[in-house]
């Protein structure tokens, strides 16, 4: 861990180094433009790291608003580093293949400053689009069918959300949204694929938070399973502020359902303690016996490793932990990482969906995704091969 964090700082001070010098040297002919920049520009990269160590030091009450602001600055980071490669690189071009106009090169001061200005406004305006974005909360519905019988049940209404990163700085005011909009789905039973919660929490936010998903009407009940972040925040900890919102927390274990369907949980592959293996599907499902025949909805945060449910049987697996990459390129990167990036795939006679989350890691920004709730309408029918996406 001590390597990890000493990696991440390292990155974090040469990223920032980079865009500080090329912003300085773009600011080099207005002295006065430049220091300001440097100034501001380095108190903003130090933010992050002293407001986590301020939080870490004094229980989470003083400065939080150095973490608020350093957030958003690791996407001023990112955006830089991007904008003054692309600058670089364009550079590069033409110094080996001219083809800049002379009045840019005549005057390399005002060039300098005419590419600073529209760098800065680029990135401000995507922080702004992307943060107003971010307060969006759409509603996503999809209809699945399962060719096995269910009981006496012929559908089934399964609310998915996932990923509200729930913190002492952020979630109060989403979650009471979330909390409306999944009431208003008129479910039958509410999932939540992991990372509810972002940090440890304290008593008073853990009530706060309880009262509020007390809200989440579900006959069926409300069911989650841990995700990466929970393990973060200190795993017990995090379990217990989610059955104190009244969730029921399965940790590779499996329910039968109303005598019509099986729910199973998994524990996240990063909650796992040294040299220890993951718990396979079967074995999680092995202890229902004679009910294993019905059909199986799988819970599992990350979307890794899909053909395991597929080998296991699994009829529809649920996970989340992608946030659709959150920002660009991000999001282009996951497509790589993921096979299953977001949204809906058939694997044989397994069906996946993988959602892009509620809330948002770090800066509360989305920019080329969209925060959801997923409404599944889930169909029992023997006869049933196909299922169709409904946007």
């Amino acid at each position: 861990m001590i390597v990890f964090l000493l990696i991440v700082l390292a990155v974090y001070a040469l990223a920032n180094y980079y865009v500080a010098r090329r912003g300085a040297k773009a600011l080099a002919a207005y002295t006065t433009a430049r220091r300001i920049f440097l100034a501001v520009f380095i108190a903003l990269a130090l933010t992050f790291p002293l407001g986590r160590v301020l939080m870490a030091l004094t229980g989470k009450r003083i400065l939080p608003v150095l973490l608020e602001v350093g957030v958003f600055h690791l996407l001023v980071m990112l955006y830089g580093v991007l904008a003054a490669g692309l600058i670089d690189l364009v550079r590069l071009v033409n110094a080996f293949f001219p083809f800049f106009p002379k009045a840019w090169t005549a005057r390399p001061g005002r060039t300098g400053l005419v590419l600073f200005i529209a760098a800065a406004g680029t990135i401000a305006l995507a922080l702004t689009v992307g943060a107003t974005n971010a307060g969006r909360l759409k509603t996503t519905e999809i209809e699945i069918r399962f060719p096995k019988r269910a009981g006496t049940m012929d559908t089934l209404n399964v609310v998915l959300a996932s990923d509200f990163h729930l913190s002492s700085i952020s979630g109060k005011k989403r979650l009471a949204r979330t909390v409306s909009l999944i009431d208003s789905l008129d479910p039958d039973i509410v999932l939540l694929a992991g990372d509810i919660v972002d940090e440890s929490v304290s008593e008073q936010e853990e009530a706060e938070f309880s009262r509020i998903m007390a809200g989440i009407r579900a006959p069926l009940g409300v069911y989650a399973v841990a995700g990466n972040h929970e393990s973060y925040a200190g795993l017990e900890t995090a379990l217990d502020c989610l059955r104190g919102c009244g969730i029921i927390v399965l940790e590779d274990e499996a329910v039968a359902i109303a005598e019509s369907f099986i729910l199973a949980g998994r524990r996240d592959r990063q909650s796992l303690g040294y040299q220890e293996r993951r718990k396979s599907i079967p074995a999680i499902l092995a202890p229902l016996g004679p009910t294993r025949r019905l059909p199986v909805i799988l819970l599992d945060h990350q979307p890794g490793r899909l053909e395991e449910a597929k080998e296991a049987g699994v009829d529809l697996q649920l996970s989340g932990h992608t946030h659709d990459g959150q920002v660009f390129p991000i999001n282009l990167i996951n497509t790589l990482i993921w096979e299953l990036n977001y949204g809906y795939l058939r694997k044989d006679g397994t069906q996946y969906y993988v959602t892009s989350g509620v809330g948002t890691w770090g800066p509360p920004v989305r920019i080329g995704s969209t925060a959801e709730v997923v409404r599944i309408r889930i169909v029992f029918d023997e006869s049933a091969l196909v299922s169709r996406l409904v946007s």
